[in-house]
């Protein structure tokens, strides 16, 4: 007993204690996250004065919120040392509840800030970003005559589909460099005059409208490079068609085979002639697709001739068995529910779902080997389901002696005791009629 009250008083020990320092970090945590309130608040005002009012609208809305929960932990605090004394549970509560207050305050303010912390970083760049503006803007306009050129080159080499991706960059690309310039002279502008919202939105579209000058201007360099791949890729697909074409006359001759021939072949009709504006990409494109679609044609063709369509009387023999197995299982697991297990009845509720979905199968002809295969599959079941229901019964049927000579009934075994199955089967009281038996 003293062992007891030793090991009882340790633990209420350890319970206060634990308590105490549960106390000291809800004190802390309120001291900290009021102190952070106020920190934030001047970072707001300061934040506000370089940004203006809609890019800090998150940081005001996550500090009212904050102040909000915020009393509700001021208030757990006072009353914890108000007159009305607490139990250990009450103050234990309300100190955890301070701690999350505290803890969820200054994990908001901490996401908001450093959001806001970049936006703050970049203003006080805006000297800088501005001089690198108008430096990308510079060095993007030197590229202007060059684009020129080369767009007027490629526009003899290549077709007018082809080249209507960048034939118009080099414009585009002048107006964007033009935007960006005046975009940097409106934000230092509106920055003197102390508009410093509307400063940082003209600064980021100047930015943004040299980022994308650079990338029309460089557009036109990669697609002469992509062209002459695509003309490289053309011609090697151009000798791999007429290999396919000539491949083509051993197959199956079956209309879909000649139908895909007859395409590849407009497609190779239809390639520009040498020496003549082209479009690598859109010939390409269609040869390939030609091309691939002969070897999906003789692909299955040959395929076919392996394996020949079943026809719709076979098809048709298969469900009627199929029907014939799930009638037998059917009607002897519903004669013998009371002795028939999950095994049995598993395997005919999958052929019953099999059987329902094989009428949407049976029309198309396309679908008719899965018809077929869906067919012996119900079959295959429905005679799974017959012989593991047989077995349940044959395991659960009487077997004392006499049973079905001349004693009950005055039947034999196959008279008597098919009888008492077919009345009892379906009953689901086999514990009852295994005591009566016995």
């Amino acid at each position: 007993m003293a062992g007891f009250w030793g090991r009882r008083k340790r633990e209420q020990e350890e319970l206060a204690a634990q308590d105490a320092d549960l106390a000291r970090r809800a004190e802390q945590a309120l001291v900290a996250t009021d102190e952070r309130i106020r920190t934030t608040s001047d970072e707001l005002a300061f934040a506000e004065a370089e940004l203006g009012g809609s890019l800090t609208a998150d940081l005001h809305a996550a500090l009212t919120s904050v102040r909000t929960h915020m009393r509700e932990a001021f208030q757990l605090h006072q009353l914890n040392h108000d007159e009305i004394p607490d139990t250990p549970e009450e103050l234990r509560t309300r100190n955890a509840r301070i701690v999350q207050l505290c803890d969820w305050a200054q994990d908001l303010l901490d996401e908001k800030t450093s959001v806001l912390a970049e936006s703050v970083a970049k203003v006080r760049r805006a000297p800088e970003i501005v001089a690198q503006v108008r430096a990308d803007a510079a060095a993007l306009k030197a590229r202007i005559p060059q684009t020129t050129e080369t767009v007027a080159r490629l526009s003899s080499r290549y077709a007018e589909s082809a080249m209507k991706q960048i034939v118009e960059s080099a414009a585009e690309a002048e107006q964007l460099i033009a935007f960006a310039v005046h975009g940097a002279d409106v934000s230092e502008r509106r920055r003197a005059a102390k508009q410093n919202e509307e400063a940082n939105l003209a600064l980021e579209t100047a930015t943004e409208a040299t980022r994308r000058a650079s990338a029309l201007l460089d557009a036109v360099e990669d697609f002469e490079i992509e062209a002459l791949r695509a003309e490289s890729t053309l011609a090697e697909v151009v000798a791999d068609s007429r290999s396919d074409l000539i491949a083509a006359r051993t197959a199956p001759q079956v209309p879909e085979v000649a139908a895909a021939v007859a395409a590849l072949q407009e497609a190779l009709s239809s390639l520009s002639p040498a020496g003549t504006p082209g479009d690598p990409f859109a010939e390409l494109s269609r040869l390939r697709e030609a091309n691939t679609a002969l070897d999906d044609a003789i692909a299955k063709a040959r395929y076919r001739a392996e394996n020949p369509l079943p026809s719709i009387q076979q098809v048709q023999h298969a469900i009627d068995d199929a029907d014939r197995q799930l009638g037998v299982a059917r009607g002897l697991i519903a004669g013998h529910r009371g002795w028939i297990g999950a095994d049995a009845r598993t395997r005919l509720a999958e052929a019953e779902r099999l059987r329902a979905d094989l009428t949407e199968l049976l029309p198309a002809e396309d679908t008719r080997e899965q018809a077929l295969a869906s067919a012996r599959r119900v079959a295959y079941l429905a005679s799974e389901a017959l012989q593991l229901a047989q077995r349940d019964i044959d395991s659960s049927r009487p077997q004392a002696p006499g049973w079905g000579g001349g004693g009950w009934g005055g039947g034999s075994r196959g008279g008597g005791g098919d009888i008492a199955s077919g009345i009892l089967g379906g009953l689901v009281i086999g514990s009852i009629l295994d005591g009566i038996f016995d």
